[in-house]
């Protein structure tokens, strides 16, 4: 049956299409996870254009409602996972945790020299050689993080020889040895065209940031920035406090 939209009270057309996904949605009649129909389907169903199809879908998606997989179409978002920023957390086990499928890509994996800020980073002179990888990390198919690391070869000589769609890098570094001590820092970051690409999000979709670097034996031995889209993920956590904190 053919829905005419037009006929609805509603400022625009695609905002009369982002209400009638949400309310299927929110009625449970579409449930977390499900696939929705495709653009040509709602055109048909909504009597709209493709544009508008698409501009409300994309706005659903930066508002965390939907999410969309390249070839693959559109689907009801589930709950964020939320990562914990006072423990190091293998993100693949967090996906296979909340019961999903986690691949990996593996985008770069070379050898570098260290850059300017590089070497500030790892107390090292600027030319130093690094190891550098950068992995995207999918949930059922979704891309829910990219992964770049920066690594001291001393510390993990075999590091490129790895092969990370089988196991991951927190487990290979881990294994060497835990960390003495975790810097965290959070940012709020648009997304470059790279990471829109490898994330598969629209240009203002809002993403965090977290870098972290960790030291062993009082020399720091990675440097990592973990991206994720805003709309999949979330970061917090929760410690006893002290008479430091506040």
């Amino acid at each position: 049956m053919k829905i005419d939209v037009s006929r609805e009270r509603s400022p625009a057309r695609y905002e009369q299409v982002k209400i009638y996904i949400t309310e299927r949605i929110q009625d449970g009649e579409w449930k977390e996870g499900q696939k929705l129909p495709s653009e040509s389907e709602l055109v048909e169903l909504l009597g709209v254009s493709r544009m508008t199809v698409h501009r409300a879908l994309r706005e659903l998606m930066t508002e965390g409602i939907v999410v969309r997989a390249q070839g693959v179409g559109t689907f009801v978002s589930r709950p964020a996972p939320k990562a914990d920023l006072l423990e190091l957390h293998d993100i693949a086990d967090d996906i296979l945790s909340s019961g999903h499928v986690h691949t990996a890509q593996v985008i770069t994996l070379e050898a570098i020299r260290a850059d300017i800020d590089l070497a500030f980073s790892f107390d090292m002179r600027p030319g130093s050689k690094l190891f550098h990888s950068v992995i995207v990390h999918f949930e059922d198919d979704i891309p829910l993080q990219v992964e770049e690391r920066f690594v001291s070869p001393a510390f993990a000589p075999e590091y490129l020889q790895q092969d990370f769609t089988l196991t991951h890098p927190h487990r290979h570094l881990y294994h060497i040895s835990g960390p003495d001590e975790i810097e965290h820092i959070v940012f709020a970051v648009a997304p470059t065209q790279e990471l829109q690409s490898l994330l598969d999000i629209p240009p203002h979709a809002p993403c965090l940031q977290l870098v972290r670097r960790t030291w062993v034996k009082g020399r720091v031995v990675m440097k990592g920035i973990f991206t994720y889209p805003g709309s999949r993920y979330s970061l917090g956590g929760r410690r006893k406090s002290s008479s430091d904190d506040f």
